[in-house]
Order: C-alpha cells, then structure tokens, then sequence
C-alpha cells in the first residue's frame, strides 16, 4: 500500500536556529530556548496523533485546536503517515518528534527501545455490543441506550451549547444526568456521542478512582508511606499516597507548562512520565502545602503498576476492573512510551463515559450493580486536605468548599468536579443527584457557574 504524506508547513534547521537566536535578544531564558524544539515537536506529534486518530477529527480542525496553545506551533512541520497512523513534526529542522496510533491504547510520543504498547493493546478487549431485550441491561450506565431525555432539558441544553460557541467558547459536548439517568445531551463541532474527548487533567479524578479500588480489594494501603524504591533513601520516604492524591505531597514540581517547565518535560519530553516526577526532590514537608502538579497524577499511576505486578498487569486490571464495570463505551486511557497510563492528563472519553466517572462518585462508589470503592472512601475523597494555601481540593477533585469563598458561588456547596485544561468539566451535586458534563477547546474562562445554575434551576 502505497503511504499518504501531508504536510502542512515548512522550514530549514537554519531558519529554525536564527529563530531561537532572536529570542534569546528578548529576554527568553537559556532553558527555554535549548527545551522550545522537542517540547513544541512533542506536543504537535502526540495532539495531532490523537485528535486525529482517538478523537476521528480532521486534520484542519486538530491543527487548529494545535495552534490556539501557541503562534510557535503554527510553525511546526507536521507530516501524517496515513498507513502507519503515525504523525510526525519538527521545528524548522529542529527536534523531530513521532506519535504513533496503536488501536486500544492510542498514541503516545516514540522513542527508540520502548516497544511495550503492541503488548498493551492486546490486552484491551473488543467493545461488546449488548443483545439483551432487558431495559437495564441495555440503558446507561450499563451500556449507552438513552430512553430518559426530557425535552425541556433538552431544549435548554441545546441553546446553552448554540449560545456558547456564538461565543466562540468551542462546546461540543453538554450532558446533564441526574438520578441515574441522562436527561439532556448536545454535540457540535464534529463531535457526538460516540466521540473520545479530551478531559487533560480531569484523567487525574479517574487515577484516583483506579486507586480506591486497589484499596478496597486489598492491593494497597492508601494512609500508608509509598513504598517507591526511588524515594527509600531520603526525606520523600515520608511522603503518604494521600498527600499524593491531595497534591501535598511536597515535591518540587512546576506546573507553568513552558518549554523547560516540569510539567511540558514530563508530558512531550520523557518516555516515561513517572520516572521523570520519581526524580524531582523534596521542597517541602508532605501535608503542609498544595502545589497543583500534574507529577502526582502519575507517580499514583506508578503505584497503581507497581501493586498490580507491572504494565501489562495493571492495563488487563484496568480494562476488567475499572473500565469494564464502570460501563465505558468509548474510551482511551492511553500509556507513555514505557507503558505506564499517563494519569494526569490522556483519558480521551465520550461524554456518556465521563458522566460514569461523575456517577460513581454520585453513588459513593457503586455503579452498574458493582462496588468499585467503598463509601468511606468516597467520603474521604471530598473533604479538604490539610494545606494552608488550598485547602478545597479532595482526592484528585476539585471542591466547591473549603477556602474562604465557593468555587462555584451558584451551586450547592457540596459540588465538587473533575477540571481539565481547556475547560473540561465533570460537575457532581450529591445533593441535587446530578452529574454535568461539559467538553470542549476554551481558551479562557468558561460561564461553568452560571450555566450550570440554569440547569440546576430548570430540573
């Protein structure tokens, strides 16, 4: 079969090179100029590879979904090789990165030796189409059959999705459950309901999720120290899993996502995500301050592997006890290049899976006629940690309550949510037993409170 190259822009190393010469004259650090190729080829291979090929959204619209994080990636050359699913970009010449697509785990950036992902993806097994003539066995959140929208809702969720990219907010995805059942859902921008989407950092909520369920079974202690080897020797053998999934775990870990940053390295940068945060030292002590850091997120995801027996043990565990009971129809949870989920940030799901994340932690643990954490659990995870700076911030989700101020003024102030860069949102009110979903590519501010005041006051 004779391969598809497309390319979308052009330049020469030498262009690139006079390029970051110039920056240097404006005061861009030294860090940032050496770090500028790799992470912006980085991020342009891994986005692209997914939007295109997890998402199914076509190359103009993920290249421009690329372009709206930075003018420099608009510079990018990116070439797609449609017969290896594999998209490649470099910087003028400079810092060629690859991402290839692999059914079942998705993409992940390449690098020379790691190979584990075909291994991986065989453990991931074929969606099952549901044959049963029973109502509960075929409805969500069993499975995705929807017989419960209300047309008032409906309606409501409509306009508010047309008035939000009149805006130019790019909503596509707005669904509202509530006792179990979905009552409203609107799509737009090539998006539906069968579409993975981005959540960036609402992954985070369901890393935490994968970790209550090892403590239910017995697999770990979560108020216990880590146990991690690279940490046995130093002041970090302290450190708590809980002060990991409360982000106060103390670790010198910046979050600024710019080229030489922690957070750009670790994600575009390293073929392992957790091997990178494993290597961070102690700037704190553990339990005192919050530091919002996509590290934690996947040093959990090393635990989650380490009590499971390895990759391919904690990928088969994934898929039969996390994925499958809680019902997901249309997810990827994709790996780094070593195999290890990448838990801070690459769940790609459609928004009826994101509301199963949101209705499990509705139902303290139990979905689908399964427990998959126990309520106590479910408990500890929405209470406030015990920082100074940031104390509404639970297990890997957000809280309305706990600072001076609600988060969401308009909502109850038991809300709490998983939130992803760009604005993702899973949003649960226990107690006006709702579940709201909302996707989209928002570079700002999103209206998450007034809108979903709307709704609240329309059910």
């Amino acid at each position: 079969m004779k391969k598809i190259l497309l390319v979308f822009s052009v330049g020469t190393a030498g262009l690139g090179i006079l390029v970051l010469v110039g920056l240097s004259f404006i005061g861009i650090t030294p860090a940032y100029i050496a770090s500028a190729p790799a992470v912006a080829t980085g991020i342009g291979a891994k986005l692209l590879c997914s939007s295109r090929y997890v998402s199914g959204f076509s190359k103009a619209q993920s290249f421009d979904d690329l372009v709206q994080y930075s003018g420099i990636l608009d510079q990018l050359t990116i070439t797609y090789d449609e017969e290896e699913t594999r998209v490649s970009a470099s910087f003028f010449g400079l810092g060629e990165k690859s991402s290839t697509f692999i059914p079942g785990v998705g993409c992940s950036v390449d690098y020379a030796g790691f190979d584990i992902r075909p291994e991986l993806a065989a453990l991931v097994p074929a969606p099952e189409i549901n044959t049963s003539d029973s109502a509960i066995s075929s409805a969500w959140p069993r499975n995705d059959e929807i017989t419960t929208i209300d047309p008032q809702i409906q309606t409501l969720i409509d306009a508010i999705v047309s008035e939000d990219n009149a805006a130019g907010l790019n909503t596509r995805a707005l669904l509202v459950a509530k006792g179990g059942k979905i009552l409203g859902e609107a799509y737009a921008q090539g998006a539906d309901a069968s579409t993975p989407l981005l959540g960036w950092s609402m992954a985070k909520s369901l890393t935490a999720v994968m970790l209550a369920s090892l403590e239910y079974r017995g697999l770990l202690d979560l108020a216990a120290p880590t146990s991690l080897g690279e940490w046995a020797s130093d002041e970090r053998a302290q450190i708590r899993v809980t002060d990991l999934l409360t982000m106060t775990d103390g670790l010198a870990f910046s979050e600024e996502y710019n080229p030489g940053d922690d957070a750009t390295a670790m994600l575009f940068d390293s073929p392992s995500a957790a091997d990178y945060v494993l290597a961070k030292p102690a700037a704190h002590q553990p339990g005192t301050r919050f530091n919002y850091s996509s590290g934690t997120a996947n040093v959990l995801a090393r635990l989650y592997e380490n009590a499971l027996g390895g990759p391919a043990e904690a990928r088969a565990d994934y898929e039969q006890n996390i994925a499958a009971v809680l019902g997901f129809q249309h997810a990827v949870f994709e790996t780094d290049a070593a195999g290890g989920f990448v838990g801070s940030s690459y769940l790609y799901a459609s928004a009826r899976d994101w509301a199963r994340l949101g209705q499990v932690m509705l139902n303290e643990g139990e979905i689908n006629g399964v427990r998959l954490f126990s309520a106590d659990w479910a408990a500890e995870a929405t209470k406030q940690n015990t920082s100074s700076n940031q104390p509404a911030y639970g297990y890997q989700w957000w809280l309305n309550a706990g600072n001076k101020a609600l988060r969401w003024p308009s909502l109850p102030s038991d809300s709490f949510a998983a939130m992803g860069n760009r604005q993702q949102l899973v949003m649960v009110i226990p107690s006006e037993d709702v579940v709201i979903v909302r996707l989209g590519w928002t570079a700002g501010r999103y209206p998450d409170d007034e809108n979903f005041r709307r709704i609240l006051e329309a059910l």
